[in-house]
């Protein structure tokens, strides 16, 4: 198949992602396939269009799952900055559960700011985690991932 008319797919790093509910609206909504990537079984909708993936215990082993198959035309949702930069890398299209877009313009100012507050950390220094998910972030999420689809459509990228 021709990459103009690859089918989008959605990449969710399930473990800890507060929105599978609003990826799998929007999902049905184009008939997008979803495939749903976690280190433990997690209870997903049976449809024929939702995918769970279980992988082995260990780290990165979710992320490196994703990243081995996301590319031009996929949305993956998560908010490790080191899986979305690899995402980006790969051309995917890569949202935060907050709504936020990571792309090439972005992506190296938050792994610099990762970085640095995992160096503040490993010295002993003291950080506030994210702050609480709101739904003004569930919100923004199902802007932005409509949004997405809308433009990967638009981009030749098919759905349904």
């Amino acid at each position: 198949m021709p990459e103009e008319t690859k089918r989008i797919a959605v990449y969710v790093d399930a473990d800890a992602c507060p929105v599978k509910d609003e990826v799998y609206r929007v999902a049905q909504r184009y008939r997008l396939h979803v495939f749903v990537v976690a280190n433990a079984p997690l209870a997903v909708p049976r449809e024929p269009w939702i995918e769970r993936v279980v992988v082995s215990e260990g780290p990165d082993i979710a992320d490196d799952w994703i990243a081995e198959r996301a590319g031009r035309g996929d949305v993956v949702v998560t908010a490790d900055i080191p899986l979305a930069a690899r995402a980006v890398k790969a051309g995917a299209t890569v949202l935060a559960p907050n709504g936020r877009l990571f792309d090439m313009a972005s992506i190296g100012m938050a792994l610099a700011t990762r970085n640095l507050m995992d160096d503040i950390r490993s010295a002993g220094g003291a950080t506030r985690g994210p702050p609480a998910f709101s739904p003004r972030d569930r919100s923004a999420f199902l802007s932005a991932m409509d949004l997405a689809v809308v433009r990967l459509r638009r981009d030749g990228f098919l759905a349904g």
